[in-house]
């Protein structure tokens, strides 16, 4: 996700006002991304993005609907508070939701708040953080109820060697050891504020947040603090795969159904109490 100012024709509109005279509506969205290629609309697959706009669309009479999110996801990965954006007429704010999530069926997305978007606001460009979790399920027996949301890792791992050998990626750095070969980001610079490791029970859970990620950044340094986590690596290491700004230096993409896009922030929270107030039927 590349970090860029919103366009300077939105910023002139009024809250709610879509380009097309409709209304730019704000959603949040949980899926499982388990049977889609990504988000994003694909030839090889069906996208999260296709079933949305499609759903969108018995709204407009069948006149095709675009969407803007906060956070691309990949094959596989799931979103309990993924943001988008698009334009829709106006109508109640429930209806919005309801409707959406009619259309929708039977596919595992639904939409769990619909509010008119503020003034100039974009889902994608005005995000100011995003966070993920990642889920190990670190135990001997294979995972049943929580089979494809968590990698299972069944070697011991050290949580508290992962957590401390994650706060050397704090900061602002070249991120090329952590970046997908497929990455069309313009820049390996990223500020990563949050990569916290920790345990509960048989559960390792860790927290990124940053105001955007390469691609597969986040698979990329877990599968990396895996390694640390089973002893394979000393913590220091995961420094000096840092500062080789080169992939084959850092270690393995874990699995996709392990990562979450739990949050994303914004200056204005559209789905704060008072738009909620406001958007109500």
């Amino acid at each position: 996700m590349v970090d860029t100012p919103p366009p300077r024709h939105s910023l002139s509109r009024a809250a709610g006002e879509g380009r097309g005279g409709g209304v730019s509506w704000a959603l949040l969205l949980e899926y499982d991304g388990a049977p889609f290629v990504g988000w994003q609309r694909q030839s090889s697959g069906l996208s999260v993005q296709e079933v949305l706009e499609t759903a969108a669309s018995r709204l407009t009479g069948g006149a095709p609907v675009a969407s803007i999110v906060a956070g691309r996801t990949d094959a596989g990965v799931h979103a309990s508070a993924q943001v988008a954006q698009l334009e829709l007429p106006a109508m109640p704010a429930a209806k919005v939701r309801d409707a959406l999530n009619y259309h929708m069926k039977p596919h595992p997305v639904a939409v769990l708040a619909a509010v008119p978007a503020p003034a100039g606001w974009s889902a994608r460009f005005s995000a100011t953080n995003r966070a993920y979790r990642y889920r190990i399920l670190n135990r001997r027996a294979r995972p049943a109820l929580l089979l494809g949301r968590v990698w299972h890792v069944h070697a011991p791992l050290d949580d508290a060697a992962m957590h401390a050998a994650a706060q050397t990626l704090l900061g602002r750095h070249d991120f090329s050891s952590f970046r997908a070969a497929a990455c069309q980001a313009n820049s390996p610079l990223r500020t990563l504020d949050r990569l916290d490791v920790g345990r509960d029970g048989d559960m390792v859970e860790v927290t990124a947040e940053a105001r955007s990620f390469l691609h597969h950044q986040v698979r990329n340094m877990v599968g990396t603090l895996k390694l640390v986590g089973e002893g394979a690596w000393p913590i220091e290491r995961l420094a000096a795969a840092l500062a080789a700004r080169d992939r084959a230096a850092a270690g393995p993409t874990a699995p996709p159904e392990g990562l979450c896009l739990t949050g994303v922030r914004y200056p204005v929270d559209p789905f704060s109490a008072d738009a909620s107030t406001r958007a109500a039927p």
